[in-house]
């Protein structure tokens, strides 16, 4: 397969997993109770955990590798600070909720670097497709959730989940022409990303995950920590 078409392709089922997050909780329409109340923060805690993984094995490792301290506690403090700022004024303004700003914050410029490292490390550029799709999935389930609870219209919200999708596709393609040949500004983007996320998983993510008087929903991010850990052995 052309190595563009394969790039297209994997960016883009990476981010549709953030519709079929969607789907599957527009058709979840079992009653409120206490079990599915678990299950919900089960599945935040989930996406937490991938996220996480994400950080660890594919976005630090490559600025770590190619960054001085310096410009790598820059990048990663640079990134957990705009997004700090990002989740601030939205906040204020009553903008996306958590899940959906996450998604959006780490799927773009992990597609970027995706685009930037398929051509000649097509291992690391599967393992972010993995990582990509894995934490879309959760994320547009409970940005679903999120969002039509708050008064959005269910066509509305998987019409925004399907759009986000093709950011993937767009992404990519720019991080393959522009950036590949720029390994520094690639392990830059990733880490600022890294930071951006971290930030993230902390201050909205895992506080959503919590339960009290109740302690296996949190296990979900042990569950989705060791899938990345699991996908990172295995592609190296």
């Amino acid at each position: 397969m052309n190595l563009i078409v394969s790039l297209l392709l994997f960016s883009w089922i990476s981010g549709l997993t953030a519709f079929l997050g969607g789907l599957l909780a527009r058709g979840e329409t079992t009653v409120e109770s206490e079990t599915k109340d678990r299950l919900i923060h089960g599945v935040v805690a989930f996406g937490g955990g991938i996220l996480l993984a994400a950080v660890a094995f594919a976005l630090l490792p490559r600025g770590m590798e190619l960054l001085s301290p310096t410009l790598l506690a820059l990048c990663f403090l640079g990134g957990g600070i705009l997004f700090s700022v990002i989740d601030s004024w939205q906040s204020r303004t009553g903008g996306p909720k958590a899940q959906l700003l996450a998604m959006l914050m780490d799927f773009v410029p992990e597609a970027l670097s995706l685009g930037a490292v398929f051509s000649h490390d097509h291992n690391l550029g599967l393992l972010l497709a993995v990582f990509i799709a894995l934490q879309n999935l959760p994320e547009g389930f409970n940005a679903y959730r999120e969002l039509v609870l708050g008064g959005a219209k269910p066509w509305l919200v998987l019409g925004l989940l399907a759009s986000i999708s093709l950011l993937g596709p767009a992404a990519a393609l720019a991080g393959h022409l522009f950036l590949q040949e720029l390994p520094m500004v690639t392990a830059a983007i990733m880490t600022f990303a890294a930071g951006g996320i971290l930030y993230l998983i902390f201050q909205d993510i895992a506080p959503q995950s919590k339960m009290e008087r109740h302690w296996s929903p949190t296990l979900g991010s042990v569950l989705g920590f060791l899938l990345g850990m699991l996908g990172h052995v295995m592609i190296h």
